[in-house]
């Protein structure tokens, strides 16, 4: 009867202590630990949409048949841009651009000649338009260094007076070529920045004007040359093709 006792006091106490280890466990058990989901990468895949500001700096020619004069002149400009760019391989980036901008490019200049005439020209000029293709690489995920090509439209005006007697206004939207680099920084969600510098030749055009002149009595040739620098800073605002957003 007491090895009885005995047996069932031991089992109860054993079953007791089963019970109190299993509940230990569970309260010991610790809760899954949270895993914030990744950031999506960011791509410069897609198109965008913004505006820029900065300086414009020209350089015209004009070679007369008695002399030539040269001018030196710079002014604001700004306007907006639209593109679109697609990465791959990496961190390569190709993408094409058109780009729209005002200018206030003006400026006289007066040459006398050596054979006793005066020539005076204002040249300005009031826009440009620029079609580029572009490649670049991610130097880092939000840092983008790349080059740029094209061709660029330019409203380019001369007035013309010799001898104090104004000869008359050449206007012409003249073609060219233009190349630069600049560097872009994504610095919000769907937002980037860039800095650049572009180099525009409009390249060589001959002229003539008659005018009632002893030095223009059979007409005036001449010819003209204009290149230009700009230097813009600007923001994209940036839509992906379906891609993660920035």
């Amino acid at each position: 009867m007491r090895k009885s006792a005995l047996t069932l006091l031991a089992a109860v106490i054993g079953l007791a202590a089963g019970q109190a280890s299993a509940a230990d466990l569970q309260r010991r058990a610790p809760a899954p630990a949270y895993v914030p989901a990744a950031a999506p990468p960011i791509t410069w895949t897609g198109c965008y949409i913004g505006g820029n500001v900065g300086g414009i700096f020209g350089r015209a020619e004009a070679d007369f048949g008695f002399g030539d004069l040269s001018s030196d002149n710079s002014g604001f400009a700004g306007g907006g841009q639209i593109g679109c760019d697609y990465q791959f391989a990496g961190g390569w980036v190709i993408g094409f651009r058109n780009m729209i901008d005002w200018a206030n490019l003006s400026r006289d200049r007066t040459v006398n000649f050596d054979t006793g005439d005066r020539a005076t020209v204002k040249i300005k000029n009031d826009w440009f338009d620029t079609l580029t293709g572009r490649i670049g690489y991610a130097v880092a995920p939000n840092w983008l260094l790349y080059g740029q090509g094209g061709a660029v439209w330019a409203k380019n005006s001369a007035e013309v007076h010799i001898n104090g007697n104004d000869v008359g206004t050449i206007s012409k939207t003249r073609t060219g070529w233009t190349a630069g680099a600049g560097v872009e920084w994504v610095f919000a969600p769907n937002w980037s920045a860039f800095l650049e510098a572009n180099y525009m030749d409009f390249g060589s055009n001959d002229r003539n004007i008659s005018a009632p002149l002893t030095v223009c009595a059979s007409g005036c040739a001449f010819s003209t040359k204009a290149t230009a620098t700009t230097v813009l800073a600007g923001v994209n605002y940036r839509f992906n093709w379906g891609k993660a957003p920035y």
